[in-house]
């Protein structure tokens, strides 16, 4: 399975567990549970991630870095930059 795949089953298990957590709030369920869902969430979200950074280092940034366009290696590494500076705002 490439990793476009892998995503794509990714994100329809979270489709399916944000169903899930709308039906636990809906029928007032106990509170530490819909939470854990919640993290089981944004752990899936933080995996797909990973596997499109990890896809993008291997191929734009390296494609960036190895090529003779100053600004472009500039670009890249800034567009890096602030991913993980927007990821870290709450």
């Amino acid at each position: 399975m490439n990793k476009n795949q892998d995503n794509l089953k990714r994100l329809k298990t979270v489709e399916g567990h944000v169903r899930g957590v709308q039906r636990m709030i809906k029928e007032d369920s106990y509170c530490i549970d819909t939470i854990r869902q919640i993290h089981a969430i944004q752990s899936a979200l933080n995996k797909i991630s990973i596997n499109i950074l990890d896809n993008h280092l291997n191929s734009c940034l390296i494609s960036a870095v190895r090529g003779d366009d100053p600004q472009e290696q500039d670009r890249v590494l800034k567009e890096i930059i602030d991913v993980f500076e927007a990821a870290t705002k709450v």
